[in-house]
């Protein structure tokens, strides 16, 4: 059964926040509002749980999952090195829709890299998402919260709608902040823009 917590962005709700936190910590999977669109979040380095995501979304091992942070520093310990460019965009970016892919530390999973190398991390702009990463006191996996090829859900609703079942939590911070996904910049060789979505590609690519 899906449990669904409700909280307001403006006066967030500690308990509700460590409900879901103690949850995901357990191995429990919860669709979140990010500030982009809602995410499917779960805990990166329990396998059965990111196989479990997988399976809700009916999406190829193949792909790589980004992961969320809740500041720099989190982000940072994901990376084998960090490329010169990380520095200035997560200054001028972060928080915020900006995900960068960096050469991926060891200790992130193969099931998120999916053999590339590489992970995609950002530290998302709604506060409601970093300090729910912050109570369960790890990265979190931060695929959108839709079956593959569906569209992203921007409220809980949404979710609802495209995952009747399947899911433990369901935290209900309203509908999203932004309908455009976010913007992905490759950093493991000459920068480039993956994917335009929040942010214009000109502006991380000339960010001075």
């Amino acid at each position: 059964m899906t449990v669904v917590v409700r909280v307001e962005a403006a006066r967030l709700s500690r308990s509700a926040i460590e409900r879901v936190a103690r949850g995901i910590r357990a191995g429990q999977v919860a669709a979140i509002p990010t500030d982009t669109v809602y995410g499917l979040a779960g805990d990166p380095f329990q396998p059965a749980v990111v196989e479990r995501i997988f399976r809700l979304k009916g999406r190829a091992e193949e792909k790589p999952i980004l992961l969320l942070a809740a500041s720099r520093q989190q982000a940072e310990t994901l990376a084998a090195r960090l490329p010169e460019a990380f520095a200035v965009l997560a200054a001028r970016f972060w928080p915020g829709p900006l995900t960068m892919i960096v050469p991926a530390s060891p200790r992130v999973p193969w099931a998120i890299t999916a053999g590339t190398g590489t992970v995609a991390v950002r530290v998302p702009g709604a506060v409601l998402t970093r300090e729910l990463i912050r109570a369960a006191g790890r990265p979190l996996t931060g695929t959108s919260a839709n079956r593959s090829g569906g569209r992203a859900a921007e409220s809980a609703a949404e979710v609802r709608e495209q995952f009747p079942e399947g899911l433990d939590w369901i935290l209900d911070g309203g509908p999203a902040r932004g309908s455009a996904p976010s913007t992905i910049v490759d950093l493991t060789g000459t920068p480039r823009v993956v994917r335009e979505g929040a942010i214009r590609a000109e502006a991380v690519l000339c960010p001075g």
